[in-house]
């Protein structure tokens, strides 16, 4: 570990980040699929201007899939260097144990206050692997890590309670599956422990019953090209106003997934549409993923066009 000093204690940056709305910002591509750093600078720059819990740069919406690590660092550093002090930035660590450990020591270095631990690749393991995994990179690192449990690592209520023991900066659970009785579990058993983050693909459609488990946040994919939207949805579902919240989805949310359901990956191509759409384009995104079709694109811009 390094003698690094993050603006955040763990505890500090698991309490901020519960407190308001999360997101993942696009990554900017050029035509060439080579990262464009001015126009993610200014992104960054417009995001941070409203209030939020934290970013996590060259995160799942940013495509930390396809970034190579020293595009990783690049990407957070860009983050780091343009956010207003104050707003918290985690970085992605992932992979195998190893990686995932030098890139939590990659996130240190660019000056993030914190890092989402994706699943390792590809590889199914079971949970004491898991386990060491996270204790591993947490041992790596004096910053708060958050779990996404998702894929082929889903952490029950037993390896979460050894690891909150055994990790002080664990500081979050992001909730990637969607299974109520897991997350009733989960929260159960570990109270206050941790912040819990909601993470499904449009989270916003889980936000009010997950409210009620100790969800407090979510990370929202529609922050990017729709700030104003996803603030007032997060703050009808703070404050329980139902008919508020059922109407966004039924005006947008819901309609905005009936176009992302239709590929894999849309989850992420849609959301740099929708950049897009609202004049604020992010390039294409890289390879596996594609782009959403020239008809999906203006039935996506009718749909934001029809929130005026």
């Amino acid at each position: 570990m390094t003698s690094f000093t993050p603006a955040f204690t763990p505890a500090e940056l698991g309490r901020r980040i519960g407190s308001g709305l999360l997101s993942f910002p696009v990554t900017h591509f050029t035509a060439d699929l080579s990262f464009d750093e001015s126009a993610y600078r200014e992104h960054i720059a417009r995001l941070a201007g409203y209030e939020v819990g934290g970013l996590f740069a060259a995160g799942g919406t940013g495509e930390f899939f396809s970034l190579t690590p020293d595009e990783v660092e690049r990407v957070v550093a860009a983050a780091v260097q343009t956010a207003p002090e104050g707003t918290p930035i985690l970085a992605p660590a992932g992979y195998g144990t190893r990686t995932a450990v030098e890139l939590a020591a990659a996130a240190e270095r660019a000056g993030a206050d914190g890092i989402l631990l994706f699943p390792p690749y590809l590889t199914e393991a079971g949970q004491q692997g898991l386990a060491e995994h996270v204790e591993a990179v947490c041992r790596a690192t004096s910053l708060g890590v958050v779990v996404y449990s998702r894929a082929n690592a889903v952490y029950t209520a037993d390896t979460l309670a050894r690891l909150a023991d055994s990790c002080p900066n664990l500081v979050g659970y992001k909730d990637g599956v969607g299974d109520i009785d897991a997350m009733t579990r989960i929260y159960t058993r570990l109270g206050e422990r941790l912040t819990y983050i909601g993470g499904l693909p449009t989270a916003e459609t889980f936000a009010l019953p997950y409210l009620e488990l100790g969800v407090t946040t979510y990370s929202s994919a529609i922050f990017n090209f729709l700030p104003e939207l996803a603030l007032e949805f997060y703050g009808a579902v703070r404050d329980r106003r139902h008919d508020t919240v059922v109407k966004l989805l039924r005006d947008f949310v819901l309609p905005y997934t009936a176009i992302r359901n239709r590929q894999p990956g849309y989850a992420v191509s849609i959301v740099k549409a929708g950049m897009t759409a609202t004049g604020h384009g992010a390039g294409p995104v890289r390879p596996p993923l594609s782009d959403l079709t020239a008809g999906e694109h203006d039935e996506l811009a009718a749909l934001i066009g029809g929130l005026a």
